[in-house]
C-alpha cells in the first residue's frame, strides 16, 4: 500500500472499450516531491490523471492515497485525502466571478480559514485580485489557468495534479505559470505534472517519466532524462538525437 507515498499507482491500465490508454503503468509521489509525466500528445497521461483522481475506473491494477485504496473511497473523498487536479481546459465555470469560482474549490473545508486563504490566494495571483468581480469566462487563457490552480489550491492539497497546464499559452503566460508553480512545491506541496513541455516540467521536477503509447517507457531524474540516448525513441517512438530543448 505504501503508506508514506502521497500517491502510489501499481500496474495500472484503463481502457476505454477495445481501446487500452494506459498499461502497466507503476508510478509515486513521496511527500513534497515534484514529479513530472512527460510524452505526446495522445500517449494516456490524461487518462492516468483522470484515474489517479477517481475520474476514470481501473482496468487493472491499483491506486493509493497516502496508502488508502482509491477504489475504497466516494469521488468527493479523493479530495479530502488531499489530492486536487487542476484540469486539461482549465474547466473554469465561465459565468461565475473569478471570486465565485474560487470559493468552490473550498467547497469541502469547513475550517475558519477560508476567507483569509481566499484572500491569499488573491494577493499571490494579482491578476485575479483585480479581476475578482468579473466573470471568470472574460479572463484570457494564461489567466483562467492561473484561476484553475488557485481554486485547486483551496480545497489544501497534500497533492496537486496538473494536466497540460501551458497547452495553448503564450511563452510569457506560460513563465508566469510555471513560476506559481515554483512557489507552491517550495511551500511544501507535491506535484504531479503532466506535460508535452519536456522542457519546462523537467526545469522543476524532482523525478520524471516519459510515457508513450499507454506506457512508460524511461524513468530518472531530468537530468539523467537528458543524458538519455534513447529519450527521443522514448518520447517521440523513434530513433534520434536527444533534442536541443532538453536542458
Amino acid at each position: 500500500m505504501a503508506p508514506g507515498r502521497v500517491l502510489y499507482i501499481h500496474d495500472l491500465a484503463v481502457r476505454y472499450g477495445s481501446v487500452t490508454a494506459v498499461r502497466d503503468a507503476t508510478l509515486y509521489v513521496d511527500p513534497g516531491e515534484f514529479v513530472a509525466v512527460v510524452g505526446p500528445n495522445g500517449a494516456g497521461k490524461t487518462s492516468l490523471l483522470h484515474a489517479a483522481a477517481g475520474l476514470v475506473s481501473p482496468a487493472a491494477g491499483s491506486v493509493s492515497i497516502g496508502g488508502v485504496p482509491l477504489l475504497s473511497l466516494k469521488r468527493c473523498d479523493v479530495v479530502r485525502h488531499g489530492v486536487a487536479l487542476a484540469p486539461e481546459g482549465r474547466e473554469i465555470f465561465a459565468s461565475l466571478t473569478v471570486l465565485e469560482n474560487l470559493k468552490l474549490g473550498a467547497t469541502i473545508r469547513r475550517d475558519a480559514k477560508v476567507r483569509a486563504d481566499i484572500a491569499e490566494v488573491l494577493k499571490a495571483f494579482p491578476i485575479l485580485g483585480e479581476r475578482r468581480h468579473q466573470p471568470a469566462g472574460l479572463l484570457s487563457g494564461g489567466e483562467q489557468q492561473q484561476l484553475a490552480i488557485a481554486r485547486a489550491m483551496l480545497s489544501k492539497p497534500k497533492l496537486l495534479m496538473l494536466d497540460e497546464p501551458s497547452l495553448g499559452l503564450a511563452p510569457a503566460m506560460i513563465a508566469q505559470v510555471y513560476q506559481v508553480l515554483k512557489t507552491i512545491h517550495a511551500q511544501g506541496v507535491a506535484i504531479l505534472l503532466v506535460e508535452q513541455n519536456a522542457s519546462r516540467a523537467f526545469a522543476l521536477a524532482n523525478r520524471a517519466y516519459v510515457m508513450s503509447h499507454g506506457a512508460f517507457t524511461l524513468t530518472g531524474t531530468p537530468a539523467a532524462l537528458a543524458k538519455n540516448r534513447n529519450f527521443n525513441a522514448a518520447y517521440f517512438g523513434m530513433a534520434a538525437a536527444v533534442p536541443a530543448f532538453l536542458p
